[in-house]
């Protein structure tokens, strides 16, 4: 009897450390607000570089942190907000297409945050084209 009381209070032990797990470094949904995830230039000329900021807003009631940002390419290059962004604060990622090669371009950025779930995928398009001669 007592190895049978013993075992179940045991079973509620172990139950309460499974349960009282730390939550805090579990990733969270994302309180990261785009004003758009996506940006046709449409036409650029060749050799011209084209830049969209993306901007985005903290709907969350902590600082978000961009820990990573990275392009899909090297003819795109980032600059982006690197300080917190405090809850109700917006912030940046900045797109550069190096518009090197005549035709239509798809790329895209991937935006990592600080404990986040998953990460924001950003996407930069259009078609360059030979710059007109008068």
């Amino acid at each position: 009897m007592k190895s049978i009381i013993v075992f179940i209070l045991s079973m509620m032990i172990g139950t309460q450390f499974i349960t009282a797990q730390d939550q805090s470094t579990a990733p969270v949904a994302n309180p990261v607000a785009w004003t758009e995830k996506t940006h046709d230039f449409g036409k650029v000329y060749l050799n011209e570089p084209a830049n969209f900021e993306f901007s985005f807003k903290n709907t969350g009631t902590t600082p978000v942190v961009i820990s990573n940002v990275r392009s899909s390419c090297g003819c795109t290059a980032t600059e982006y907000t690197k300080e917190p962004v405090k809850p109700g604060e917006s912030g940046k990622v900045k797109a550069t297409y190096n518009s090197a090669r005549v035709g239509s371009f798809n790329k895209s950025v991937t935006v990592t945050f600080d404990g986040m779930a998953s990460p924001e995928v950003l996407t930069i398009k259009g078609t360059v084209e030979e710059k007109p001669v008068n």
